[in-house]
């Protein structure tokens, strides 16, 4: 290597930098592949932490956390509520369309 130079030609410096080049990004290559990221989780991760956010400009505009947690609730169960028969629906027609293609 570079701390035990015997032979200092030009073509054997150049070999060995090049070695060490070629070392260096499969070390590289290699971290990436240990450190690859799954889309899902970094999704659920950057939506996590952008609800944190909302919930913390909130408490600010709100004055405590107790008053913005009680409006963060109080639009889950609205929602909720608003969702919960839409949902319901949903599953009833698919549920009737597949009992109507099962009898064909």
């Amino acid at each position: 290597m570079l701390w035990n130079r015997r032979n200092t030609s030009p073509d054997a410096l150049a070999h060995e930098e090049q070695e060490v080049r070629d070392a260096y990004e499969r070390g590289r290559r290699d971290e990436r592949k240990a450190r690859k990221r799954h889309p899902i989780m970094m999704t659920l991760t950057f939506a996590a932490a952008l609800v944190g956010g909302v919930v913390l400009a909130l408490a600010v505009k709100e004055g405590s956390f107790a008053r913005s947690g009680g409006i963060v609730d109080h639009g889950l169960a609205l929602a909720t509520n608003r969702a919960q028969p839409v949902v319901m629906d949903a599953a009833r027609d698919l549920k009737a369309k597949t009992f109507r293609q099962t009898e064909s």
